[in-house]
């Protein structure tokens, strides 16, 4: 898959956990969106990357960053997940994975010598006209956080 960096972010319209629709034209105009698609709800490391970006929310938000999850569990799923965790931020549905092929993560990938279709764990920056402006692909979780923390204040001059 091509960057998407540059380019206007593939628009989309998702239930979240509590089944409210989220948009992301809902941030246009108004704030930075972390769009983060992650494999699965409840295992080691995706559980690490959620707490992390929770740990991190007051920072977030402090530089007018909305963060937002995207996998393909169910609402159910992530609502345990939130709960569990105590996550300050919403998890999208996208069990027709129609949102991470448009952006590129959903992939063919292997483990325990099968193969199967998942997301590939990525991450996007997306400022308020819409625009990618930085995305990291096959994040590794360790770190991944303040490295998009520290991104966000370069890019915003704090």
């Amino acid at each position: 898959m091509a960057t998407l960096e540059g380019l206007a972010a593939p628009e989309f319209t998702l239930q979240d956990e509590q089944g409210e629709t989220i948009s992301l034209s809902d941030y246009a105009g108004k704030k930075y969106v972390v769009l983060y698609f992650y494999p699965k709800d409840m295992t080691p490391g995706c559980t690490t990357q959620a707490c992390d970006f929770r740990d991190a929310e007051k920072d977030f938000s402090e530089l007018n960053v909305e963060i937002l999850g995207v996998s393909a569990d169910s609402k159910e799923r992530h609502q345990k997940f939130i709960d569990k965790h105590g996550l300050p931020f919403s998890l999208l549905v996208d069990e027709d994975h129609h949102v991470s092929e448009a952006y590129g993560v959903w992939k063919l990938k292997k483990m325990y010598g099968k193969e199967f279709w998942g997301i590939e764990r990525s991450t996007f920056l997306i400022d308020p006209t819409g625009t990618v402006i930085k995305e990291w692909r096959k994040v590794k979780v360790k770190e991944h956080i303040e490295e998009v923390l520290e991104t966000v204040k370069v890019i915003s001059g704090d």
